[in-house]
């Protein structure tokens, strides 16, 4: 049997988050049709959580409750979040939860390479939560990440997701030497909306860190992606395409936001595939190598996919 849900809510497999209860209550503002995602009950779905489970790691498909879990989980496709489960920030659209995080695991850049191993990934996402209490705020822990990935699965192409290591002197030129190769930082959302959204963050240190990215090391694809519905204008979510090309940023990611819990900002819009579809083309033609935008779009959603289209294609032209 078939369940299929308006999406896999939060809310509705773990508590909320105590320390979000100061926030005021939101309203949810009801689903359109075009949202609707498969609960996950496959065998795919259930080797993936034991493997998983077996190497004591955190994902981020769980831990921000992440609609896409069942078809990524089925095709064994993980994105795991490294340095815990904890965020030293607090920002009003994440349902990972916020507090002092625990010390680092020493063991877990190797448990990701083995699950890696194991799942027999082509194409590896790691994530994490920030951590602002780290005096690096945790580069030498991804870069030993992508360096056991490396020695365990050479065939295996890595994808990081990092914070924005602000006042982390030092840090991103720390990850860039492991050579991942995709660097994503996402901006989340346009400048106007960055005091509500994302209130620890700055957008134009964001914009510079992936700037720099590139003038370390021009080998590396950089990517970066926004939710819309939160209360922006196109006008700016073009302008954040023009800031990330001035960038020299590869890739693009545009996927609605859905709301966590009544204690998250609120949806102010569900924006249409048809809008999301302009979105896409206006990307393309301002000179992204590879744009994903549509409703369910997330960072590592079909990431494995779309990076094999990319290297297929420069293979083609070559």
């Amino acid at each position: 049997m078939v369940v299929v849900l308006d999406t896999v809510s939060p809310q509705s497999v773990r508590p909320r988050h105590p320390e979000k209860v100061n926030r005021p209550d939101t309203p949810l503002m009801p689903k359109p049709d075009w949202i609707r995602v498969r609960a996950p009950n496959t065998r795919g779905y259930a080797d993936t959580r034991k493997i998983v489970r077996d190497n004591k790691l955190v994902t981020v498909c769980e831990e921000a409750g992440c609609p896409n879990i069942g078809e990524c989980w089925d095709k064994k496709h993980a994105t795991f979040m490294i340095m815990g489960d904890t965020c030293t920030r607090a920002c009003a659209f994440c349902n990972v939860k916020t507090g002092m995080p625990v010390a680092l695991d020493a063991d877990e850049p190797d448990n990701v390479a083995e699950a890696t191993a194991k799942l027999g990934l082509a194409h590896i996402v790691i994530t994490s939560v920030d951590r602002d209490d780290l005096a690096d705020g945790g580069a030498d822990h991804f870069a030993r990440t992508i360096r056991a990935i490396r020695e365990r699965c050479p065939q295996t192409t890595i994808e990081i997701l990092t914070p924005d290591f602000m006042r982390k002197e030092g840090a991103l030129e720390v990850v860039a030497a492991a050579k991942p190769d995709v660097f994503n930082h996402n901006l989340e959302t346009v400048p106007s909306r960055y005091l509500t959204v994302r209130p620890g963050a700055r957008y134009f240190h964001s914009v510079r860190l992936l700037q720099r990215v590139k003038e370390i090391d021009p080998t590396i694809f950089t990517k970066s992606g926004i939710m819309v519905g939160l209360g922006e204008q196109r006008h700016e979510v073009l302008q954040v395409m023009d800031d990330l090309r001035s960038a020299d940023v590869d890739f693009l990611t545009i996927g609605q936001y859905l709301q966590p819990t009544r204690k998250h900002h609120a949806v102010m819009s569900y924006v249409t595939p048809d809008e999301f579809a302009g979105y896409e083309k206006v990307a393309y033609a301002k000179g992204f190598l590879m744009v994903s935008a549509s409703p369910l779009t997330r960072s590592s959603h079909h990431a494995g996919d779309d990076f094999a289209k990319l290297q297929a294609a420069r293979s083609a032209r070559a």
